[in-house]
């Protein structure tokens, strides 16, 4: 049976591992159509889970460990009137809780291994889904706004306007054993990401009123207190707007949207590209059973079961991530009691064993 053709649009770090994953499989041809003279920067980290790190090791060969900075341990804080209580913290002694990587120098590598496996690579910008009518199914990861998503689903998806911006940045610092760090701060959450002995990057969510304010001071001055240091240099400071997106439809006829355009959470819990990744897992698991019968992928119902299975827990862990989000938001009539809850949350082991799992494996089992 000759080879069925498939091909991903979009070139960031979510059309990038579709392609590679996807080209493992033996009877499908793999192409990459990114835009041509698209040649912007991401100088910002993310961080995955030890499943998805699992996850990238399967995709590309030879991953460089270097690349990806480990942490056993995440301290989680909240701001009262007097202090910071560190109200939880994850441990493990053996084994790593997450990466963090820096975006641009990944991308670099899944570039090379696109070239390594010799995956058809064709630049041209995509405004008609005609376009694309010579391939047996198509997916999509153009990013969370692309006008061409409104001519494959309805309107209807769950949405919301934070009315925030997400502050992010680097810091350089010469402190010693910084660990990942959740803040949740009267101004808004504030999440510490080291990726290297001395540099970490951060993202603050703030409301959009402190683009009226001189930001780079109230930065600098915010972590400065966090960290109780002054020396510390910022770069690559940068913003971006927060909101909410969910959509219920994910497919039209074999056409398949992924990535941020699926769904676009809060970055307070730092689940967003972990939601891709399992996403690519299971599309790939799916069409690997479906091309292993020899079945066309025109004639399967392999877009119909990838949004059944994976529909649930990205709705619910969006949604989970905004009530979270609502709750640690700042409230002069609930404050207190969040200050006796989360004292007797460091005290239940259940609840932190399950949030463990949550995080690394996500909802699915």
């Amino acid at each position: 049976m000759s080879k069925q053709r498939i091909c991903i649009v979009g070139d960031g770090l979510s059309g990038l591992m579709t392609a590679l994953a996807l080209n493992k499989l033996e009877r499908l041809e793999v192409h990459l159509i990114s835009k041509k003279n698209n040649h912007s920067k991401d100088k910002r980290t993310t961080a995955i889970s030890t499943s998805n790190y699992e996850f990238f090791n399967e995709v590309i060969d030879k991953l460089d460990k270097k690349l990806f900075w480990p942490s056993k341990k995440i301290d989680l804080f909240y701001e009262t009137k007097d202090q910071n209580i560190n109200f939880l913290n994850f441990n493990e002694d053996s084994k790593n809780l997450m990466y963090v990587f820096e975006n641009d120098k990944i991308k670099e590598i899944l570039i090379k291994e696109i070239k390594k496996q010799k995956i058809k690579t064709l630049q041209k910008n995509i405004n008609e889904l005609k376009d694309l009518d010579n391939y047996d199914m198509k997916v999509l990861c153009l990013g969370r706004s692309s006008k061409i998503y409104q001519k494959i689903i309805d309107k209807r998806s769950l949405e919301k306007d934070y009315k925030e911006i997400a502050i992010t940045g680097y810091v350089k610092h010469n402190l010693k054993n910084l660990n990942t760090a959740q803040y949740f701060l009267k101004e808004g959450p504030l999440v510490i990401l080291p990726f290297s002995k001395n540099n970490f990057s951060f993202v603050w969510s703030v409301d959009k009123d402190f683009t009226k304010k001189n930001i780079n001071l109230i930065v600098k001055s915010k972590i400065s207190e966090v960290l109780k240091t002054k020396k510390i240099q910022i770069s690559n400071q940068q913003s971006y707007p927060l909101m909410l997106n969910l959509k219920r439809k994910y497919y039209k006829n074999d056409i398949l949207i992924l990535g941020e355009g699926l769904h676009t959470v809060h970055p307070i819990a730092g689940q967003g590209f972990n939601l891709v990744l399992r996403d690519i897992n299971k599309l790939q698991e799916i069409l690997k059973h479906y091309t292993g019968l020899g079945m066309s992928l025109k004639s399967t119902p392999a877009l119909e079961d990838f949004t059944n299975n994976r529909k649930s827990e990205n709705i619910i862990t969006g949604i989970g991530i905004d009530l979270t989000h609502n709750f640690f938001k700042q409230n002069r009539l609930l404050d207190p009691f969040k200050e006796t809850i989360l004292k007797n949350i460091s005290k239940n082991n259940t609840l932190k064993k399950i949030s463990k799992f949550i995080s690394n494996q996500g909802l699915s089992i």
